[in-house]
Formats: C-alpha cells, structure tokens, sequence
C-alpha cells in the first residue's frame, strides 16, 4: 500500500500541556530493587541508556559455536538452564548451614511430622487388623451381617489437608497412610525454606518451586497402585478402562508426531464455530490481517476500536463462540470494532524484532482505520503482550505528536516487569541466554516450547492430573472453545522474543523509561488518554498487582482499574452475563492519591457480574454521538478477503 494513500496523523498542538506533578518518594521505603527505585523517578529524570542485550563476544564463529553448544544442552535439560537451579540449591544448604537456629526448627519439625505420620500408621493398621478379625470371625460364625470396612480419613488432624484426598476411598488402609505421609511431606516443603537467614529471594522461590514440583510428582493419586479410586473403577470395569487409555495415549503419542493438535479440537473450525463474527479482512501485509467487522446496529459509535491481541496465541481468543465472543458483542453494542490478526512466523521470519511489530503491527492497522473512520478518534485495546505492544507504541505515538488515539484499555497486560509472578522462576541471564540460543538456531520458538513452561507452573492442574484421567480413568477431558484456542498455538520470531524478555523481564526498560522505538527512548507518561485497565485475580502470566502498576507510568487524567475474578484467559473471556464472576472497579483522576494495590483491595467494593457491561459503557462513553456505520474498507484499504482470513489458519 502506498504511503501516499494513508492519512496523516493529526498533530498535537503547539503548545503542550503541563505535566502532572509528581508526588514525593522515599526510595528507601521501596524494596531493594533497582527496578522499583527507577520505576518511580520522577518525569523530569533524565533516562538511563536502554540496557544492551547480551550476546556473545568475539568472531561470528565463536558466537555461533557458543549458541550450538548452548542450544544442545538445553535439549539435554529439556530447555532449562540447570545451572540456575543447582546454585539455588546450593545457596539454600549453604545459608541454612550457617543457621544453627534455623536448622534445629527444621529437624523438630521432621520429628513432629515423622512422628505424626508414625501414629497415624498405628491407628490405621490397629483399625484395619480389628476390622479383618472382625470379618473373620463374622464369616467363621456364619453371620449375615456385613462388617463395614475400617475407616480413618487422612485429614483427621493433619497440618495439610490435601483436597485430592477427600474422597472416602482415601480413609481406608492402606492408602489413608499413603494419603497421610504424602501430606506431611507437602506440610514441610512449605517451611523448608522460611526463614532461612541471607538466603537470596529468588533462590528460595527456585527452591520452593522445585519442591513443590515434587510433591506433585510424587502424590499416590497419580498412579494406579497407589490410588484406590482407580483400583475400584479398574476392577468395576474390568480393566476397560486402562484399555481405553492405553489407546488415548497412542492416539496422543501419533498426534504429537504429526503435529497435530488435542483431540476433540476439531470440533471447533476456526470460521465456522469459532472466529466467526462476520466481516472481512482489509488490509493485510507481511505480519498482520486486519479484520474489519460487519455492524449489526442502524448506528454506532463514531470512534472506532481497534483490537491489538497477543501474538502469543491467536486472535480469536476474544471471538470464540457467540455466547463468549468479546468483539460480536462489541458488535452488537454499536461499536465499529477491528481486530489484528498476527501472522504465524516461521524461520524465515527470525529477524522480525519489537520495532517490527510496532510498525507493521500497531501502526499499519492505525493507518487503516483511519483511513476507512477518518476525522475519529480510535479507542485502542490491547490484550495480554498485545497490550504491552499497544501502551509502547502509544507512547512512541505521543512523543510525536500523533493524537490519533483516544483511549486505552488494557487487558492482562504488563508495562512493569518488576513483579513478573511465577514466570520469573525461568527468567534469568543463563535461562535467556540458553533460550535465546535455541531460538537463533531454529529461527523461532515453538508454542510447545513455550506451553511447557505454563504446565510446568501448574503441574497438578496442567501435568498429572488430565494425564491420570486419560490414561488411568480412560476419560478424555470435555473439549470446549477456550480449551481448543488454547491448543491451537502460535511461534515467536526470535529477535522479537529475545528483545521482548532481555528489554522487559529482565532489565524492565519500558517502567525505567530506557525502552527504544526506532532508537528513540519513550516513556509511558507522555500517554495523556483516557485509559480503562483490567487484572485478573487469578493470573500467574500477568498478576494483577504488577498490571496494576500502570497507574504510576501513564500520564493520564482518567485511569480506571479494574479487578476481575478469574484467570489470564477464562477471566477477561467471561461473556457479558456471568453468574460465577465478580469484579471491583475504580477511577483515579489526575492529582487524586495513588493507592498500593492492597489499599486499593480494600476500600474498592466487589461488585457481582461480569466486567464486559462495565467496561463497555466506560468505552460508549469515549465513543461520540451515534453515526452512520461506515463502509467496509475504504478506496485506500480495500477489502482483501472475508474474515477471519488467512494468517489465523496458518499452522
């Protein structure tokens, strides 16, 4: 398309308006943290240089010959830097050595718990031996009365009371003491590593990860043996059941070898039941499809919105089935709504950095819309890193004077790293230089790559338990559309990858006002719109307290935050009615205190419901009189094909 074609950019008026004064900060009464004291320096700091991304010094040669040997270990370690687990492990003894105090705790606790386990074993054997006498002598005396079975429930006076264990099954010998020891276990992983004086922070959450890693592994309910649910069902069944297992798990192992995703996913077409919303594609180049959307309304708002989604997986995470499906709800709210459609990278794309997805992304659909709604200001939404894509590239927008934004929502979207959650547990020089490494040599970084660092934070969720339904129960999980959107997963080009985790999870750039676009460093508080940002209680990718940080970056007169129930993806897919789901929500305006996110938990009431009517009429309100629908596509931008086009199917 030619660059003659688009609209320009409305400029900013000559004369800018005063920035917002800055509150005082006691550095001192932040964490010792070099990203929380920067993240809060005043506007008028000068910033610092963007932090440079590691890369191996000396020839070409050298550097390739150090990513290979790099990139063979982690096939060796299944992608993680062992490294980085073995030095926490080893501070963890060394500290708690040095700990006389510490230690003796520890050891009175193992001989607690030792001890309880060692009683319980008592009882549950005494009560089993009375309980067979008992049958004996019934069936030696011929009595017609059943004996029941003895009965001692492992959560009978235990420190941890392990939900997995509550079945009744559970309370008979011998797996009441199986169930028991298990629980014991679990209770001194929790306190192995508290307390433990000079032990480094983020060792001890490496330490407490790899133990809670195997107590999941480990829990008798994960085997046949050990799990008298399954026993009873095998015998019930006559061993059906691990028969139709034994076929899940062949039909898996084939799936994975073709590349093929979960079953059931395929009742789920893209196009048909889900990414259905009718409309047509309108611009497309070599990264994105942009998607204009059919208006179902006599008239619609006049400022048009405009979706950037998460290239992480595909778009129609906000259209999957018409009862759930965010942008056909828009739809039907008059809202002229677009969509960003990523392409799915492949090797060949391997060069395609931030400034790319900035470019080709965010502002080539920007132009779009503005050419199809002219003389309309766009409310931009950003979900998940599509939301982090979207608050750079608006900031980059404003340093130049381009007002073509009107608002910002923000969904489940970091701009402070400083407080990544669970996912720091794989962020560290070694573990991205090792990433990084494999990256380069296969040009991107596959989904199944990067999923199994998500099942690796729930693994009882994620790991052990769908594994025992399937292949011990014979039972395959209830597909639904979330579930096959999930499966259905994307790659990432690896110098976007690489310059996404070094510049924002590692060195935090874009809160500490280093983060360059096109060379040029920006800054979140030159973003003066109206922004609506939204957390999720529940999100281990982006916990809501770090989104919540936002507050302090944008300089915006109008920021409302809003909490959801939920998690990362099933809480911001929660439909316009949702009985389940509540949220709280809260405006601050410019010169109002800022609260810490735990003051602002408790003076914000819960509200029942979903979020979506909430935020809706927060956007209707930045939308302008009703118009006209416009056109689908405009001379500039003509319709290319019908939604939901061709990127979204590439595989």
């Amino acid at each position: 398309m030619a660059e003659a074609s688009r609209p320009k950019p409305r400029k900013a008026p000559a004369k800018k308006r005063a920035a917002k004064a800055t509150p005082a900060v006691d550095l001192l009464d932040l964490p010792a943290t070099g990203v929380d004291r920067m993240s809060v320096l005043p506007e008028r700091a000068a910033p610092l240089p963007p932090a440079t991304i590691a890369t191996p010094q000396g020839s070409s040669s050298d550097a390739d010959a150090d990513r290979l040997a790099r990139a063979a270990a982690a096939q060796l370690s299944g992608g993680l830097d062992t490294s980085v687990f073995t030095n926490a492990w080893a501070d963890y003894w060394t500290k708690l050595m040095g700990s006389p105090a510490r230690q003796a705790a520890l050891a009175q606790q193992v001989v607690q718990l030792a001890t309880d386990t060692l009683a319980f074993a008592q009882r549950a054997a005494a009560q089993a031996t009375e309980a067979m006498q008992a049958a004996q002598a019934a069936q030696d005396a011929e009595a017609p009365t059943a004996i029941p079975a003895a009965s001692l429930s492992p959560h009978e006076d235990a420190v941890v009371a392990d939900k997995r264990y509550a079945d009744p099954a559970w309370a008979q010998y011998p797996f009441n003491l199986l169930a028991r020891a298990h629980q014991n276990f679990t209770a001194y992983a929790r306190e192995a590593t508290r307390d433990v004086p000079g032990l480094d922070p983020k060792n001890r959450e490496l330490v407490d990860f790899s133990l809670r890693l195997m107590g999941d592994a480990t829990s008798p309910a994960n085997y046949l043996g050990t799990n008298p649910q399954l026993l009873a069902q095998t015998v019930a069944e006559n061993g059906a059941n691990l028969q139709r297992g034994w076929q899940n798990l062949l039909e898996d192992m084939d799936r994975q070898q073709k590349g093929l995703p979960a079953a059931g996913t395929e009742q789920f077409k893209v196009g048909e039941q889900v990414a259905c919303t009718p409309g047509q594609v309108v611009y497309r180049n070599a990264l994105i499809e942009l998607i204009q959307y059919s208006p179902t309304t006599p008239q619609v708002h006049r400022a048009p919105v405009l979706i950037v989604p998460a290239w992480i997986m595909k778009y129609y995470v906000l259209d999957l089935s018409a009862k759930n499906s965010l942008v056909r709800w828009l739809v039907a709210q008059g809202h002229t709504v677009f969509c960003v459609s990523w392409k799915n990278p492949t090797p060949e794309d391997r060069h395609l950095g931030m400034d790319d997805y900035v470019k080709l992304g965010l502002e080539a659909a920007l132009d779009a819309v503005c050419s199809i709604v002219p003389e309309a200001p766009v409310q931009a939404v950003g979900y998940c890193i599509g939301g982090t894509l979207l608050a750079i590239g608006a900031a980059a927008l404003a340093a130049r004077g381009d007002q073509r934004i009107g608002s910002l929502s923000l969904f489940a979207a970091q701009t402070d790293f400083s407080e990544p959650g669970e996912l720091s547990l794989f962020i560290s020089p070694g573990q991205l230089a090792m990433l990084d490494a494999q990256m380069y040599r296969q040009g991107v970084l596959e989904s199944s790559q990067m999923g199994g660092a998500f099942q690796l934070l729930r693994p009882q969720d994620l790991i052990f338990q769908p594994a025992v339904n399937a292949y011990l129960k014979g039972q395959r999980d209830g597909m639904v559309d979330l579930m096959a959107w999930n499966a259905d997963g994307t790659r990432m080009p690896w110098k976007m990858h690489s310059e996404y985790l070094h510049r924002l999870y590692l060195h935090n750039e874009l809160a500490t006002h280093r983060f360059p676009v096109a060379g040029k460093t920006v800054t979140l508080n030159d973003v003066r719109v109206p922004a609506f940002v939204v957390g999720t209680e529940t999100d281990h990718v982006a916990p809501w307290k770090g989104v919540y940080k936002v507050d302090r970056l944008l300089g915006s007169d109008s920021i409302t935050f809003l909490l959801t129930s939920g998690g990362h993806n099933a809480g911001i897919v929660s439909g316009p009615v949702h009985p389940k789901r509540h949220h709280r929500v809260r405006e601050r305006k410019a010169g109002e205190p800022q609260l810490t996110p735990d003051e602002w938990m408790k003076t914000v009431e819960k509200q029942p419901g979903s979020w979506w009517p909430t935020w809706e009429a927060w956007l209707a309100a930045q939308g302008g009189p009703m118009v006209q629908p416009p056109k689908m596509g405009s001379a500039a931008y003509p319709v290319v094909c019908p939604a939901p086009g061709t990127y979204v199917l590439q595989r």
